[in-house]
C-alpha cells in the first residue's frame, strides 16, 4: 500500500507537522499486515549560499526542471550552464507515528539520487550516493521521530567529476577522453561518474548537466522482508509443457534468518495458486534473500509471445504475495509482513544464431525468436528527455508506438543514456519491440577503482534483475563504441595499451558480465561484451579484436560522410548493422518554437550543430542531388532544412533496403537499426522524430521501406542496372495475383508516359531476387537520364501493396522539373473528444498541373500531429492527405495559412 506524505504548503515548520500528524493519522488507518510504503512528497530546493531556492515542489525533481525548464531554448544550454557548478539541498520536512510503528524495520528509500550526494536524516548522516542508477535504502528505524528533518546535499555534477579525475593524476593515471569536441559546448569528466553519459554533451545533444532526485523517495514499512524484484525465466522444456523458473529477490534488513511463505496467483495460466512454504523446509538467509521455484505450464494454456509483425503480443498477469516472519510462531495480525509484487511475462524462446557463415567467412549473428529466423529491423533509442527527471510516460509512449507504426521490431537503448523506466518495458513488452539494451558505458575509458567496481556491480544487478523478466528485452551488451575506441586509439590510449586493456577486461568481464550472468536466461542469449564486436568470434582474442567492426561477425557501426549516401555501393555487407545513419534539421516550425525572436535561425543551427565536421556533411549530401539555393538567398534557411530531411530520408532508405535485400544473399545480414529515432532538443542530429514527437521525412519513408512486404530497386553502377528484389517478412503469404508495374515519369507531365509489368511471386519470411533490368531498357525514344525517373510498384491486381521511386541524375541537374501549379484545400474536418484531449482529423486535397516533387507538409501549430504520408511525389491531378492531431480544442477554424507545403520544384533554378 502506497501513500504520499506532503510537506508543509507555505514552507514553514508548523505547517509541516500537521500535514505530518495528518499523514500520519491516514496511514494509521488500518493496513492490517501489509509492508506499508509513504512517499516523501512536497521538497525544497536550494543552492548552497541560499541565493536560489524554492518550495513545494514534488519528485522527480532537478535543478533545471526546477530553476531553468527553458534551459533547451536559444542559447541556453550554455547561458544557464551556472546551474551545474553549484550544490544543492533537497530538504524534506515530515511528521511520523513513531509509536504506531515501534517495530520492524522501517526504510528509508531513494530510487534514484543524481548523483554524488550526501544524505542526513535529523542531522545524522545516513551515507553517500555516487550512482543515478542504483537505488539506496537506509534502515532509520531509530532515527525517526515526531517531526524529520531530511536532507539531500547534492554535488555539483561538474566539480564532483572533476575531482574524481584530478584525484587520478595525482596517481599519475587519466581516463580519456577528458572533454568532448569543442563544437559540443560540453563539460569534461564524463566518464567520471555513473551518470547519464549524455548529460554532459553529444554530438546530437546539449550539456545539461542535472542535479537531484529524479525518482521517488519513499519509507518501506515492514517487520522483515519485502519482495524487491520477481524474475521469470520461460523457456519450453518438452512438447507438452512451458517451465517458469521464478527467483524472488528479497530486501531483509535484520540480521536473522527468517520464514516466509510465497504465493503465486497465475489466473490464465494455472487452476490453483502455487504456495511456496519456505518455513517448512528451511529458513530463507537473510545474507542472500532469494526464493526460487520451477513451475511448469501445460502448453495448451499458453498463447506464444511474438515480435510486432509476426503474431500477438499476449502477456500473463502474474502476481506473488510474500509473508514473512521471524521464530516460529505465525506473526500477529498486525504485523507488516504481507508484501506484493505483480507483473506481466510472455512466453517465447529467443537465440542469437552464430553458426558458420553460408559465405565461407566468419559467422552469422541473427536473431531466431520461437524458432524462426527473423531480421531485425528499427532503429537507436536515446532519453526522451536530455533531464532524466522530465521523462514523461506520454512522450515514451508516443516514440515506441511511433516505432511500431513504422513496422520496426527492435530498438536499441543505447549506453549513453540511462536504463528505462518500468514503464518504457512494459509498453515495448505490449507492443512487440524486442530491445536490445545496452548498460550505461558509452564512448570512453573508464576507471577501475575498488569504489567505482563495486558502484558498478550494484548498479548492474539492480537493473539487470530489474528488466530480466520482460519478453522484450533480447539481449544485454556491457558498453557501446569502447571496444572499438580502445582498438583504434580514438582517445590517444596507445601509448598505454596495455594498461587500458587490462581496465578494460576487468570492468566489463570481471564485473559487469559476471553479474549480467547472475541472472542470465536460457531463453536470453549469452551478453555481448560490446558492440560493435564480432561476438563469439572475439572470446579467442579474449574480447579485444583488431578489428571490431569485422564485417564477417557479430555488428558494425557504419557512418561516412565523405561519399554520396544515395548510393548502395558505399555501404558495407556486414551481418548485422546496429547503428546507421545521416543527420537533418528538424522542421522550421521547430526551430520557432525552440528559438527567441532575435535569434538568427543558420546561427542557432550552427551552435547546435554539435558534429566535429560541422554542417559540412548535410550540405555536400544536399547538394549532390537538390538545388541548394546560395546562402546570401533569402530562402537558404528554407531550403536547407527541408533538404536535408528528403538528404536524410533516401540515403537511409538506400542504406536500409540494401541491409534488408542482403537477408538470404552468403551475406546473411539480418539486421539493421538506424540511428537514430528520437531527439532531446531542437537540433541538427540523425533522428527520425523530432523533440516535439513530430515526425520528420525519415520516419515516413521508414513506414513505407520497413514494411513487411518491400519492393526494393538498387541502381548497380558496374552493369548499369537496377536490381529489384521483394522482400516479405510474414511467415505466410498468399503468392496469387502478384505483379509489378514498373512506370517511366516525363519531369514535366503528369501521370506515367510508358508502362511495363510483369508477374511475380513473394517468398515467406525472405527475399525474393526478382530480377535485374538496365536502365537502357527503360529509357528508350524520348526518355533521357535527365527529363525522366522511374516509379516501380508491386501489386495485387490493381492495389499497390508497396513503391519505390528511382532518379537516374541528379534531381539538380534535371530537365523539365517546373512550377507544378499547386494548389490546396482544406476538405474536411472532424472532431472526436476523448478523456485527455479533442482528436482533430482534417482532410487535404493538392492538387497539381505537373509533377510535385517530394511535397512537404508542416503543421505550423503547436500540437503533435501525423499525416497519411509525406515527402511523395505527386504524379496524379489530385491527391488527398489525411492530418491527425491533439489539441485542447476542437480546431475548426484551421486555416490554410497553418500549413506549410513545400516542393522540390519552388526551389530549381
Amino acid at each position: 500500500m502506497k501513500y504520499v506524505c506532503g510537506l508543509f504548503g507555505s514552507g514553514t515548520r508548523g505547517d509541516a507537522v500537521m500535514v505530518g500528524l495528518l499523514c500520519g493519522l491516514f496511514v494509521y488507518g488500518g493496513q492490517g499486515d501489509k509492508v506499508e510504503v509513504i512517499e516523501l512528497g512536497n521538497w525544497t530546493i536550494s543552492n548552497q549560499n541560499g541565493s536560489l531556492a524554492i518550495a513545494n515542489q514534488t519528485l522527480p525533481l532537478g535543478i533545471y526542471s526546477a530553476f531553468a525548464p527553458q534551459v533547451l531554448d536559444s542559447y541556453n544550454d550554455v547561458d544557464l550552464r551556472y546551474l551545474a557548478y553549484e550544490n544543492w539541498t533537497f530538504s524534506n520536512f515530515f511528521q511520523f507515528d513513531v509509536h504506531h510503528f515501534n517495530r520492524g524495520h522501517i526504510n528509508l528509500t531513494f530510487h534514484g539520487i543524481d548523483t554524488v550526494a550526501e544524505i542526513r536524516l535529523n542531522h545524522q548522516l545516513l551515507g553517500r550516493t555516487d550512482n543515478m542508477f542504483v537505488r539506496y535504502s537506509y534502515e532509520v528505524s531509530s532515527l525517526l521521530q515526531a517531526e524529520n528533518s531530511l536532507e539531500v546535499e547534492i554535488q555539483s555534477p561538474v566539480v564532483a567529476a572533476l575531482a574524481r579525475a584530478n584525484a587520478l593524476k595525482e596517481s599519475k593515471k587519466s581516463v580519456p577522453p577528458e572533454c568532448p569536441n569543442e563544437r559540443y559546448h560540453g563539460e569534461c569528466h564524463m566518464n567520471m561518474l555513473r551518470k547519464m553519459q549524455a548529460s554532459f554533451s553529444w554530438d546530437w545533444g546539449p550539456a545539461a548537466p542535472s542535479a537531484g532526485i529524479w525518482k521517488n523517495v519513499e519509507l518501506e514499512i515492514y517487520e522483515v522482508a519485502v519482495i524487491r524484484e520477481v524474475d521469470v525465466d520461460v523457456n519450453r522444456i518438452n512438447g507438452s509443457h512451458w517451465n517458469m523458473h521464478i527467483r524472488c529477490y528479497l530486501d531483509a534488513v535484520g540480521g536473522q534468518n527468517f520464514n516466509g511463505r510465497l504465493v503465486l496467483y497465475a489466473v490464465e495460466l494455472l487452476d490453483h495458486p502455487v504456495v511456496v512454504d519456505r518455513s517448512a523446509i528451511k529458513k530463507i538467509s537473510h545474507l542472500a534473500p532469494v526464493i526460487e521455484f520451477d513451475q511448469a505450464v501445460p502448453i495448451e494454456k499458453v498463447v506464444t509471445w511474438w515480435p510486432n509483425g509476426y503474431g500477438e503480443q499476449k502477456l500473463y498477469p502474474l502476481h506473488f504475495t510474500l509473508k514473512t516472519w521471524l521464530g516460529s510462531d505465525v506473526p500477529e495480525v498486525r504485523s507488516k509482513t504481507k508484501s506484493h509484487k505483480s507483473l506481466r511475462v510472455g512466453f517465447r524462446t529467443l537465440e542469437l544464431v552464430e553458426d558458420p557463415a553460408p559465405d565461407g567467412f566468419g559467422n552469422t549473428f541473427l536473431f531466431r525468436v520461437n524458432g524462426v529466423e527473423m531480421f531485425m529491423k528499427g532503429s537507436n533509442y536515446i532519453p526522451s528527455h536530455i533531464l532524466p527527471e522530465r521523462q514523461s510516460k506520454e512522450q515514451i509512449a508516443q516514440l515506441l508506438r511511433s516505432a511500431k507504426e513504422a513496422h520496426m521490431n527492435m530498438l536499441r537503448v543505447w549506453g549513453g543514456g540511462v536504463y528505462e523506466s518500468d514503464y518504457f518495458y512494459q509498453l515495448a513488452d505490449s507492443l512487440g519491440i524486442l530491445i536490445w539494451q545496452d548498460m550505461m558505458f558509452a564512448c570512453a575509458m573508464y576507471p577501475v577503482g575498488d569504489d567505482f567496481l563495486s558502484s558498478v556491480r550494484e548498479e548492474v544487478r539492480q537493473n539487470a534483475l530489474r528488466l530480466s523478466h520482460h519478453p522484450s528485452v533480447a539481449i544485454f551488451v556491457t558498453n557501446n563504441e569502447n571496444e572499438a575506441a580502445l582498438v583504434q586509439n580514438w582517445y590517444g590510449t596507445l601509448f598505454e595499451r596495455d594498461r587500458f586493456e587490462s581496465e578494460y577486461r576487468e570492468l566489463y568481464l570481471a564485473n559487469v558480465i559476471h553479474e549480467l550472468k547472475l541472472v542470465s536466461h536460457s531463453s536470453r542469449p549469452q551478453p555481448l561484451v560490446s558492440s560493435p564486436s564480432n561476438g563469439k568470434a572475439s572470446e579467442p582474442d579474449n574480447y579485444i579484436s583488431n578489428n571490431p567492426q569485422d564485417n564477417h561477425n557479430g555488428d558494425v557501426h557504419f557512418y561516412d560522410y565523405t561519399k554520396d549516401g544515395w548510393d548502395p555501393d558505399i555501404f558495407p555487407r556486414p551481418r548485422f548493422v546496429s547503428e546507421f545513419g545521416f543527420q537533418s534539421f528538424p522542421g522550421g516550425y521547430a526551430w520557432q518554437r525552440s528559438k527567441s525572436d532575435d535569434d538568427d535561425l543558420l546561427a542557432l543551427i550552427r551552435h547546435r550543430q554539435h558534429h566535429p565536421l560541422g554542417n559540412a556533411p548535410v550540405i555536400a549530401l544536399v547538394e549532390r542531388h537538390l538545388p541548394l539555393p546560395l546562402p546570401e538567398d533569402e530562402n537558404y534557411a528554407t531550403a536547407l532544412i527541408y533538404f536535408s530531411q528528403i538528404a536524410q530520408a533516401m540515403a537511409t532508405k538506400v542504406e536500409t533496403e540494401l541491409y534488408r535485400s542482403l537477408r538470404d544473399t552468403p551475406h546473411r545480414t539480418m539486421g539493421a537499426l538506424y540511428w537514430q529515432l528520437n531527439d532531446v532538443w531542437v537540433a541538427p542530429s540523425w533522428s527520425s522524430i523530432d523533440f516535439y514527437g513530430n515526425w520528420k521525412l525519415l520516419h515516413y519513408w521508414a513506414r513505407d521501406f520497413l514494411a513487411p512486404i518491400s519492393i526494393v530497386a538498387l541502381y548497380e553502377k558496374s552493369t548499369d542496372s537496377l536490381n529489384i528484389s521483394l522482400i516479405c517478412d510474414q511467415l505466410e503469404v498468399d503468392p496469387r495475383n502478384l505483379n509489378v508495374v514498373a512506370n517511366v515519369h516525363l519531369w514535366s507531365k503528369l501521370l506515367p508516359r510508358q508502362s511495363i509489368s510483369w508477374d511475380v511471386t513473394l517468398r515467406p519470411n525472405g527475399v525474393q531476387y526478382d530480377k535485374v533490368i538496365g536502365i537502357s531498357d527503360l529509357l528508350k525514344g524520348e526518355f533521357s537520364r535527365t527529363n525522366a525517373f522511374m516509379e516501380l510498384q508491386l501489386r495485387r491486381g490493381q492495389n499497390v501493396i508497396s513503391r519505390t521511386h528511382f532518379f537516374p541524375s541528379s534531381i539538380a541537374g534535371a530537365v523539365g522539373i517546373e512550377d507544378p501549379g499547386l494548389e490546396f484545400e482544406i476538405a474536411s474536418r472532424t472532431c472526436l473528444n476523448t478523456t485527455d484531449f479533442i482528436r482533430n482529423s482534417v482532410s487535404i486535397s493538392i492538387q497539381v498541373k505537373r509533377p510535385a516533387v517530394f511535397v512537404y507538409l508542416e503543421l505550423l501549430k503547436p500540437y503533435r500531429y501525423t499525416l497519411s504520408e509525406n515527402g511523395f511525389m505527386q504524379t496524379a491531378p489530385m491527391h488527398v492527405i489525411y492530418l491527425t492531431f491533439d489539441a485542447p480544442l476542437c480546431a475548426r477554424l484551421l486555416r490554410k495559412s497553418d500549413l506549410r507545403v513545400l516542393t522540390v520544384n519552388d526551389f530549381m533554378r
